[in-house]
């Protein structure tokens, strides 16, 4: 299949998939709000994201495999992608047994720290089933999603997952509306993971009759999974290091208002991922063929990713107070009602996203040895930072370490991919940056004497409409404006791609 079809697919099933997320994280949240309470929300999120710090035994496999797939894929090398493959096997497989223990652990040591008056049972038994999933994926499937991955053939877990979310969701939907006890309802949410587990064993006994997972594991093309640890250390710090301290220093209530507003903004980053995952394949490759052919199309991604990112959280800044309203309308045991959580969080979306070019650079290079140092301040400082400040401003202090942060190492990011590996003045990524601060600082001030009734959900979307319209025009209207050159090939390649040659 040609690279423009794979982008395709993976765009128009990602964004299908996206928008059912979207619909069904909105509705079953509410119904978690409604029929558990916030305490039980809170616990939710916060299991959720510690699981996040126990995939930490993956020890950036994931990574470092679809790295050195990329170069395997690029040479057509069989021979060289099983090699690669037998050894992530082996290595999950020990991960799997790993991550089983942990579950166990976890399940006996979290009650004991956390502040709650939810019956033990009940919080033991909601982390075990939210754990078993990944064990079952870090054991059969997880290994084929990276080869997928790094084919560009992302549109078909994006399918599988699509079908899977909706079937387990309209599954919880049911079950709450019932009356059924949380417990039982994660318990038929784990069970429907098995679906998945199914579909992509005979998917690959299909269409990947050439793989052999006995052949001789080639782990040195995994050898920078230690180096991809340090970090994934660090992204797991800054997304989810303040549900834990909240929990433990201010209680679920408070971590339920936080994740409210992480909801929202995390749907913005999905969206992102999105688009960043239906064509990251192709610069991967690229790089490690053709680098006069990558700095062009890196430029384009790099232009209008950002437009893309400060588009979004442009939009989810304005709308996000009164739909949080309309959500949690009924939800009295706290006030999710806050106007700076919309700005903070805008900030750190916008840090973390908005990296993400420069990041990829350096993912190509595989330059994450030379990093990881780079990663570990950042985590001392948001895990310092966050401690520190939230006994003195509660949520609002594990928002300021975050920040903090991000200050540091996307920075740090931008500098090092410009520098290092690109070999060009940093000041071309940070006029790009600029010129899309500016406007945001300019529409978050002109937005704030639009008035307009937004009392029903109908009528936030009635607006969102044409308000997002609007906004997409200004940033990517700009970006065009200031790379004039980056435009012209953008609009070049788009002609040539419809025309089936190659830009």
């Amino acid at each position: 299949m040609k690279n423009t079809k794979k982008i395709k697919y993976n765009l128009v099933l990602g964004f299908a998939s996206e928008a059912l997320t979207i619909l069904l994280g909105i509705l079953v949240p509410r119904l978690v709000l409604t029929s558990y309470g916030s305490e039980t929300n809170g616990l939710l999120n916060s299991v959720t994201q510690v699981y996040s710090y126990v995939a930490l035994l993956e020890a950036g496999v994931g990574t470092a495999t679809v790295q050195a797939l990329y170069k395997t894929i690029a040479t057509k090398g069989k021979d060289d992608t099983n090699a690669v493959l037998a050894a992530t096997n082996k290595y999950y497989h020990r991960t799997g047994l790993l991550y089983l223990v942990a579950i166990l652990i976890f399940s006996i040591a979290y009650p004991l720290i956390v502040k709650t008056d939810l019956p033990l049972s009940t919080i033991v038994l909601v982390i075990i089933f939210n754990g078993l999933g990944n064990v079952i994926n870090y054991f059969f499937q997880a290994k084929y999603f990276l080869l997928l991955q790094a084919e560009g053939k992302s549109y078909i877990k994006t399918s599988l997952t699509m079908f899977t979310n909706v079937f387990k969701n309209v599954m919880k939907i049911i079950l709450m509306t019932f009356g059924f006890d949380v417990v039982f309802v994660q318990a038929i949410a784990m069970a429907v993971s098995l679906i998945q587990m199914i579909y992509i064993l005979w998917y690959i006994r299909k269409h990947y009759q050439w793989i052999d997972l006995k052949v001789t594991p080639n782990t040195k093309a995994i050898s920078q999974s230690k180096n991809v640890l340090v970090h994934q250390v660090s992204g797991l710090i800054f997304n989810n290091t303040d549900n834990i301290v909240l929990s433990i220093f201010c209680g679920l209530k408070t971590v339920s208002v936080y994740a409210m507003y992480n909801l929202f903004y995390t749907m913005i980053n999905t969206a992102q991922v999105t688009v960043s995952g239906s064509v990251v394949f192709l610069l991967g490759q690229t790089f490690h063929s053709d680098k006069k052919r990558f700095i062009k199309l890196y430029d384009c991604y790099e232009v209008y990713y950002l437009a893309l990112t400060f588009a979004l959280y442009s939009v989810t800044t304005f709308f996000i107070l009164p739909f949080m309203k309309l959500y949690t309308k009924g939800v009295n045991d706290i006030d999710y009602i806050n106007q700076y959580l919309p700005y903070l969080f805008a900030v750190i979306g916008l840090l973390s996203s908005g990296r993400n070019a420069p990041n990829n650079v350096i993912g190509f290079a595989e330059h994450f040895k030379q990093t990881q140092y780079r990663s570990i301040i950042e985590a001392i400082i948001n895990i310092s930072v966050s401690i520190i400040s939230v006994m003195y401003f509660g949520i609002y202090g594990v928002l300021f370490g975050t920040i903090a942060a991000l200050l540091y190492r996307t920075n740090d990011i931008i500098i090092y991919a410009n520098k290092k590996i690109l070999q060009r003045s940093v000041w071309i990524a940070y006029k790009r940056w600029i010129a899309n601060i500016v406007v945001f600082v300019i529409v978050q001030f002109l937005s704030r004497f639009i008035i307009l009734d937004l009392s029903s959900y109908w009528k936030v979307f009635l607006w969102a409409v044409p308000y997002t319209a609007a906004t997409f025009i200004i940033y990517f209207g700009v970006a065009s404006l200031l790379d004039i050159e980056t435009a012209k090939f953008a609009i070049q390649l788009a002609i040539e791609k419809i025309k089936g040659r190659k830009a």
